[in-house]
């Protein structure tokens, strides 16, 4: 049975037991940082020996008060148009169902800047982040390939001081 165990440092593994002729042992499936998320489940899913409970592994993350993120309606839309954006082809039927479910829903017209963002709809967090990695590396190879910034000239003639003037009485 897969468990989870916090380590000191804050990282957090999820574990199975198992017997041995030498005594209980257990063994990494994952280990993460930060929320519990479904890719990290199916990997620990995939790499268990014995029974693994999904909603059980996520209740005990909310007890250790581990964040769970949670799949939602809103995040498989995300996924599907990212799929259908990078070339998925679905069944002509899938395709009928979708529409006649769509047209159903309310619906709202498209921002124009969001049309500038939509292949970043679906978008993994590890995919936005190598991006913003790859504009900060442009930017600095920009900064670097600039000559060096002039300083400011001084000025010419000295700045007149207006203080108010004292008189001797």
């Amino acid at each position: 049975m897969a468990y989870l165990y916090v380590r000191k440092s804050g990282r957090i593994e999820i574990r199975e037991a198992h017997g041995t002729p030498r005594g209980p042992r257990s063994r990494t499936l994952a280990s993460f940082r930060g929320p519990l998320t479904a890719a990290l489940l199916d990997r620990a899913e995939s790499a268990a020996a014995a029974g693994f409970d999904r909603a059980a592994l996520c209740a005990r993350a909310d007890a250790l008060g581990v964040p769970v993120e949670r799949p939602s309606v809103g995040s498989d839309a995300r996924a599907l148009l990212a799929r259908l954006r990078s070339g998925a082809r679905l069944a002509p039927v899938l395709v009928s169902l979708l529409r006649e479910q769509l047209d159903a829903r309310e619906s709202a017209p498209v921002p124009d800047d969001l049309l500038d963002a939509i292949e970043w709809i679906g978008a993994s967090d590890h995919e936005r982040g190598r991006a913003l990695r790859d504009v900060l590396r442009l930017y600095d190879r920009i900064r670097r390939s600039r000559g060096a910034v002039r300083e400011r000239e001084a000025p010419r003639f000295p700045r007149f001081d207006v203080r108010p003037v004292r008189r001797a009485s």
